[in-house]
Formats: structure tokens, sequence, C-alpha cells
């Protein structure tokens, strides 16, 4: 079990009865029938008496931190000023504000206005608390939840927040949402039901696992079914549009300029001040979004106070770029602030579907091309770590070779496993000479494993296999960002006699492509959590591999179905993690991705006008909800010339 983190209250238990049929009191019943009746009987009197919780959260695993009725999470300032401005930089391009399209590119933050019945807690993994909802209930068996909304709960237009716009937007997400969502979802929650105004149930499919069904409801953005349906063909959820929509988050749309901006201004009728998961957040009075075509015009644009926040995460901008006047004369500040999430399991992605990469010693070959200790030492200034595992520095990463209840799942898994891999340590990246972009050591290592795979070296250099086929790679790119770093890995590849390419393109090409999965590799990665469940499916499952874009290699396999089985249907911790580092063992061995590196760490440089709370919580920089504009400062800076009014 997770170690208690603070305080804890469990959820209220109520116990409800029913009368159950009696035999003896049925005269002339034949002994058959008595008997179903018995039988009926019984069952109904255990599910009537079956233990049903009642509490202001929900937590996958042991109690909630803050008890009910608490008054605001312990990593907030309460008393945080409101108003000031916080802007910051996007790159690309938008061409819609409906988050939830299948086409096109959806502006910045157009998610972030619909609210949905359960809240995150940022300082306790897995752990959430009423928002829309003030309450929830659901059985031991946990065959069904019913959350109780906030009557006062209101749209942005003043409308009221209720049960049928909860169902509603359940239903729309699985009629005209994401494919791997919808196909994931409408299995394990068929059905949901308003049973009053403000009193919404779903109901959870039989013989699947529970756990994360509540919080997946929970999660669920709540949509205004009135402005949907007061016009369905051109409000449709898988298609882009300018228009915004309704939600009732405390930030609105105020004005935006295609391609150039976006600006929120916090709602001044927002109904959920009061609540205490919002106390001491959503401080700023207006947000702004300024888009760039790249990291470096933005950069510049930072400096020159266009806008004001940034977080970096180019090494060599944050080593040499930060020496400017603003610096100088403290105007701007520039901090280095802890980030205790599980880091993205980020590298290089080959596309399973693509036949050169069907054949795992290439794969590994491909992996040995890169250099990540050159790279880093010669290119990123030595600020980053080595990344080896899918859930790397936690304790659900897999270590030495596979023990106790890890190996007895391994062991379970019968031949869809490797035997291989219960003997050996998990994999690891690959160690390479830092004084040289080659080391010739791992490429005699990789072009022997292309030459056992079938790819021969012609006499022209370049590798083909038996029917004469170019073993070709081409790496797809849309950030200028990643050019000093994919070339250099690409030499490499070439000079293994693979014919590979690097192209960078434009975003909406490359969101394109990505999505449609048309590439061979590209730099991307899945997220990951200290409390891993369904979302597995659309990761790494079988069924979604085809159609998932949270899936960018389209890697499946009984292997892995199995352990995402195990970890969906895990009732405790310990369970929970055997499986999740045998998971981990297993997709380090099939090396479908280069691992490149993390930070573990959030690099920020801000104009000297905001504040942030003491300690802030472990698992989010919270910049745009628990941040606060200093009033006194930002007239400072723009009394000095600093900064434009």
């Amino acid at each position: 079990m997770i170690p208690p983190s603070g305080p804890r209250r469990a959820p209220t238990r109520v116990r409800q009865y029913t009368r159950a049929i009696v035999p003896s009191r049925i005269p002339h019943v034949a002994p058959l029938l008595l008997a179903m009746l018995l039988l009926l009987g019984f069952a109904s009197l255990l599910r009537a008496q079956e233990t049903v919780a009642k509490s202001h959260g929900f937590s996958e695993f042991g109690e909630l931190k803050y008890p009910e009725g608490f008054d605001h999470f312990d990593y907030v300032n309460p008393d945080a000023p409101r108003g000031g401005e916080l802007s910051y930089a996007a790159q690309g391009t938008f061409d819609s504000f409906n988050p939830f399209t299948r086409q096109g590119r959806a502006g910045a933050r157009s998610a972030d206005q619909y609210e949905s019945l359960l809240y995150p807690s940022y300082d306790e993994p897995a752990a959430y608390y009423g928002l829309l909802a003030e309450s929830l209930e659901y059985p031991e068996s946990q065959d069904w939840v019913i959350f109780n909304l906030r009557p006062e709960a209101r749209f942005s237009d003043g409308t009221p927040v209720t049960a049928e716009d909860v169902v509603f937007s359940h239903n729309i997400l699985l009629d005209q949402g994401l494919q791997s969502y919808a196909e994931a979802v409408r299995k394990r929650i068929p059905k949901a039901e308003a049973l009053g105004p403000h009193r919404v149930k779903f109901f959870f499919a039989p013989d699947i696992p529970r756990r994360a069904l509540i919080t997946q409801v929970g999660g669920t953005p709540v949509f205004s079914k009135k402005w949907f349906e007061a016009d369905p063909e051109n409000r449709r959820l898988d298609k882009p549009r300018m228009e915004p929509g309704i939600g009732s988050g405390p930030y609105v749309l105020d004005n935006y300029d295609i391609n150039r901006r976006v600006v929120y201004r916090r709602n001044p009728d927002y109904w959920g001040d009061h609540v205490n998961v919002n106390v001491g957040r959503n401080n700023f009075e207006t947000i702004r979004i300024e888009y760039f075509s790249d990291s470096i015009a933005a950069l510049e644009a930072f400096k020159a106070g266009e806008f004001t926040f940034r977080q970096e995460n180019n090494s060599k901008s944050w080593a040499s770029a930060y020496d400017f006047p603003a610096i100088d004369k403290g105007w701007v500040k520039r901090e280095e602030l802890e980030d205790g999430n599980v880091p993205s399991a980020t590298g290089f992605v080959m596309n399973m579907d693509r036949p050169q990469f069907r054949d795992i010693r290439v794969r590994e070959a491909v992996q040995l091309a890169y250099n990540f200790e050159w790279t880093n030492e010669s290119l990123q200034y030595g600020l980053f770590r080595q990344r080896h595992s899918f859930w790397q520095n936690s304790p659900l990463e897999a270590e030495g070779v596979a023990q106790g209840r890890e190996r007895e799942v391994l062991e379970a898994l019968g031949d869809d496993l490797d035997p291989a891999l219960l003997e050996a340590e998990p994999v690891m990246a690959h160690t390479s000479r830092a004084d040289r972009q080659t080391d010739r050591g791992n490429l005699r290592r990789a072009m022997k494993l292309l030459d056992g795979a079938g790819w021969a070296v012609g006499d022209d250099g370049v590798r083909r296999n038996a029917r004469g086929d170019t073993l070709k790679i081409e790496f797809l790119s849309d950030d200028p960002v990643m050019d000093r770093i994919v070339m250099p890995f690409v030499d490499n590849l070439r000079v293994m006699g693979i014919d590979a390419s690097y192209n960078r393109i434009d975003n909406a090409q490359f969101t394109l492509r990505r999505r449609e999965r048309d590439f061979d590799m590209i730099s991307s990665g899945y997220s990951t959590s200290l409390q891993p469940s369904t979302g597995l499916y659309q990761q790494y499952g079988t069924e979604a591999a085809a159609y998932s874009v949270f899936n960018p290699a389209g890697i499946h396999g009984p292997d892995i179905e199995a352990l995402i089985d195990n970890i969906v249907a895990a009732r405790d911790w310990e369970e929970l993690s055997a499986n999740t580092r045998a998971l981990d063992r297993v997709l380090r061995a099939k090396r479908f991705m280069v691992p490149t590196w993390y930070l573990g760490k959030y690099w920020v440089a801000y104009w000297d006008k905001y504040a942030y709370p003491e300690i802030l919580p472990p698992y989010a920089l919270g910049i745009e909800d628990l941040w606060w504009a200093e009033a006194d400062k930002a007239a400072a800076l723009v009394a000095s010339g600093a900064l434009r009014q």
C-alpha cells in the first residue's frame, strides 16, 4: 500500500437492507421453485446489504489525504491576490477552438474551459476530490457510481450544469470522440443515467476490472447539452470550428488573432470560487498566449518583454541564452524547480507498421546509432540524464533480475514471454563514447545485427535485403530545435549503410502525418504515472494499436495485453507495482524506441512580477492555477521602462 501522506478520513459508509423471501411462508411450492426462490432471495439480500460508500473524493489505493470539508489544498496560497496577466508562448499554428476535433490543431488551453466531476490533487497520486460533484456514492463491488452534482454549478452562459449534461457529455465522446478513447470506454462504461437534476449514475460492465473506472468518469469533461443541440451539425465534437463553445470553468475566450495569439479572461460570474479545490487557484485576470514559428523566435520575444513567462526545454538556450540585460538588472528571474512526476517515456519512436522495423535486430541496430553521451556533452551542455525505463526513477521501474511477485507474473505469461527475460536484467540504454559523435564499437555491433537480419551492404555502400529493397529510414519533425540533435544520429545511421534522411515539415503537416502514423521515425513518447491503469490500453493495447494517437509506435502483443489486464485489475499497491515492473521489462526488451533523455526538474524564467506558493506540490508546476501576479512588482517594471503597460 502507498504510505499515508497526511490526515485521513474514511468515506462515510451507508448500509441498506431489504426483506428476503422466506420460503416457509409460501404454501404448496414445488421443491425446485422453492430452491430458486431461496437463491434469488439470498442474492437479493446480499446485494441490498452491500456496503455503499459516500465520500467527498476518491482514491485508487488507500484513503484520501484531505478530510471532508477541508478548507483548501496544502500547496496553495489561500490569500493569493487576484488580477494581472499571465503571458507565455506557444509554437506552431491553430485553426480551431475545438480541442476534441480529429482534424486540424486546436488553440492553446481550448480544453481548459471544461470542468469535470472530480479534480486531481497535486500532492497525492491518483486522488481526486469533488469539483462539479459535491459527493459520490459507490458499492464495495464498484459496479456503479453515483455523483451528486453541486446545485450551484453553472456554465459560462449562466445555465445550470445538470445530470443530463453529464450523460450527454459521456455519450457524445463515445459517438464523436477519438476512436481509441471511444472503443475503450464503451466496453467498460456502457451506460450513464440521470437519476434527477443533480444526480447521475454510471454503470460499469460486468466481468471487467474495476480500478480507474470511477476516476475515468469523474475526469470526463462536461459539455452543455443545450449548446451542442442548438446546432448539432456545425457543433460536432469531431470537426474543427472557431466557435469555442461554453464550459463551466473559470476562464472564457476573450479574443484571438489566428496563428498569432489567444487571450482568455477570468469569468467574473464563475460559479466555483467558493469550492475548496479552487481556493487559492485561478488567480490571473487574463491569460495571453503568443504564437511563434519556432522556439528561437519565442526566446527573443521573451527577452523583449512581449510575454513574461517561459518554461525552457532547450538545453542550449538554458545554458547560454539567458545572459541578456534584463537578467543582469534583476528584471527577469531564472529558476530550476523540482518535478516529482514520473518522466515521460520520450525518445526516437520507430513505427512498428513499417516493414523495416519488424526485425528486432534492425531496431537494436538503430538504437546503437544514437550517442547519448556525446549528444549530451557536446550539444546539451551535460544537463540531461539518460533514460532507460518507461517508469524512470520510480518504484515501478524494473531493476535487476526479476524476483518475487514480478517473476511470478512474468512466468504466468507462458509461451507469450521471451524466456530470456526471466534470467536477464532489464534492457538498458547502451553507453557510448562522449569524446566523438561516432562510437565505432557500437556501430560495429549494429552492422553485425543488420547483416544477420539480411540487410547486406551493396557496392554503393547502401544496405538492401534479398529482394533488393533499400533499408530506408526517414526521421520526421516539425521542430527546428531538433535539427542539431537528430542530424548527428542520422549521420551515424548513414555510416552503417542505412539510407537515412531528416525531413522537417510544417506543424499542420506533421500533426496530420503523426495522427495517421505516416512516418518511419519521430521524436515522441508515452505519458506515464505512478498509478497506471486503463489508459495503457490506448497506449499499448492490441485492439487500439491500429488507430490510437497515444501509441505512436503501434506496439502491442499478447504479453503486453496480459500485463495491462493485470495492472487494471490490481487492487493493491503490491500487485500494481509487480505487474508494472514486468510491463516495463517487456516494453524495454522490444526496442521500439531509442530512449533519449530526461531532466527531472522544470526550467523556468519569468519577469519578476509573479510569485508562487512557498511549497509547490510534487506533481504539478501549476503556473496557470497556483501562481499569481504581484501588482506592485508589475508596476515597478512598467515604471522602470522594462515592460510596457
